[in-house]
């Protein structure tokens, strides 16, 4: 079982269909609509026999006398007023909790940028959700010799776009130090 619904939850549940889990089930809190991965990383889960529990949230994990995972106990979800993400925010149907059987669970829910760096970096500019702002042709943040890219600008996202925002900002890096520019 993995949870979550942004790209590592689906290469979380894709691996281990490859690697011969009988079964993976995804579990996500929002709908379809609201799920933070990538429409092909979606549809690419869905065609290898992921199941998706759309509108559903774990509520505690449930084990045996000897300590090891048999389960999870859910709530079914209903979609209510956006959030500060601008997402609807998903709150608990009354009497719908359930359990759903497992022997294996990923956490693989997206965690918020790093408030030590963002807040001892004076003068480093951020958007609303604490990320920082960089120039997305070039990596240059509001300080002077100081380049970002990848999850602390985006968010949570791809290994790949991490690694294309890194070659834009090297490349800026070298502009920078061999004509100062």
């Amino acid at each position: 079982m993995v949870f979550g619904a942004g790209n590592v939850a689906m290469d979380s549940a894709r691996t281990a269909m490859r690697l011969g889990a009988d079964r993976v089930r995804i579990v996500y809190r929002r709908s379809r609509e609201e799920m933070p991965a990538r429409a092909e990383e979606i549809h690419h889960a869905e065609e290898e026999g992921i199941e998706f529990y759309l509108l559903t949230a774990p509520t505690r994990f449930l084990g045996d006398e000897n300590g090891h995972l048999i389960g999870m106990e859910c709530l079914k979800m209903e979609l209510g007023e956006p959030d500060e993400s601008g997402r609807r925010r998903p709150v608990p149907i009354e009497d719908s909790k359930f359990k759903l059987e497992c022997d294996l669970a990923v956490i693989a829910v997206g965690a918020g940028a790093n408030p030590v760096l963002t807040k001892s970096t004076e003068g480093l500019k951020l958007n609303k959700w604490g990320y920082v702002l960089a120039d997305p042709e070039t990596g240059k943040t509001s300080l002077k010799g100081v380049w970002a890219g990848g999850d602390i600008v985006t968010g949570a996202a791809t290994v790949i776009l991490a690694m294309g925002a890194g070659r834009i900002a090297s490349d800026s890096i070298h502009k920078y130090l061999t004509w100062g520019w």
